[in-house]
């Protein structure tokens, strides 16, 4: 009998962490896709806005597309029957990229997606380039054939942003993260709110990975079609693993078909 259920494995770790153990506790687990926090690629690392010495050793740290980094997730991917979204400083022309790939099961990328909503107010994405479009994936599951899209941390706060993805028909929205979930001194858990006002907005599940504590606050977690969480972590480093009922989600988007028409 076929499973209604697809398993989503949120990778609650810092950049120390070797990813391809990560990878296999989560195929462990039985999920068929991983998502890493931001800019996983430097641990969403800083410099020091006055140091040309310190911007320049944080640019130098930028990975190409086409190179060893992503060729890493890449096979690991192949190897753990698993996909992954990994992320990345993407190196760039003139300015680096705030960057996540979605790479399938067979190791290919099928998405790459740039961070729209770049946070101009401090490093480190003050010296990053902003991107200017939004896509969707195809991915085949254990429960079907689902539409996937991806948004980086702050892209969640601009409703265009979603409403692209829902255009494209997308299913499930994966969401790299790097801010404090629930500890916000200032708004507190506002940040999971309003990702659960997206989901029952858009009837779509959305996935958050963030990263532990002391870095953020951990949290990371997940909503189904109707904005309830399915799952949310604590404040330690591991995998927090959500399961997302398709076929209910199916059905919530046909009853909800208004929500996604744009």
């Amino acid at each position: 009998m076929k499973s209604t259920h697809f398993r989503v494995a949120l990778a609650q770790v810092t950049t120390g962490a070797d990813a391809d153990v990560v990878c296999a506790a989560a195929a462990a687990q039985q999920a068929e896709l991983i998502v890493f926090p931001e800019m996983f690629s430097n641990g969403y690392s800083r410099f020091e806005p006055d140091s040309q010495a310190s911007r320049k050793a944080w640019l130098d740290g930028a990975e190409p597309l086409d190179g060893a980094y992503i060729a890493g997730f890449r096979d690991v991917a192949r190897r753990r029957r698993l996909s992954i979204v990994a992320t990345f400083l993407e190196q760039g022309e003139t300015a680096p990229f705030n960057a996540a790939v979605l790479i399938d099961a067979d190791g290919e990328i099928v998405l790459h997606q740039r961070k729209r909503h770049i946070c101009f107010f401090d490093v480190p994405e003050t010296a990053c380039a902003p991107g200017d479009r939004s896509s969707v994936a195809r991915l085949k599951t254990r429960a079907g054939e689902i539409t996937v899209g991806v948004m980086i941390c702050m892209d969640r706060e601009y409703p265009e942003v979603g409403a692209d993805l829902i255009r494209q028909g997308a299913d499930i929205i994966l969401v790299p993260n790097s801010s404090p979930l629930i500890d916000d001194p200032t708004v507190g858990d506002v940040r999971v709110a309003g990702v659960r006002a997206m989901a029952f907005q858009y009837a779509a599940g959305i996935a958050v990975a963030n990263y532990p504590a002391p870095k953020d606050d951990g949290h990371s977690f997940a909503v189904d079609g109707l904005g309830r969480i399915i799952a949310m972590g604590g404040a330690e480093t591991g995998l927090v693993i959500a399961d997302f009922d398709i076929e209910a989600l199916k059905a919530v988007q046909r009853q909800e078909w208004f929500r996604r028409t744009r």
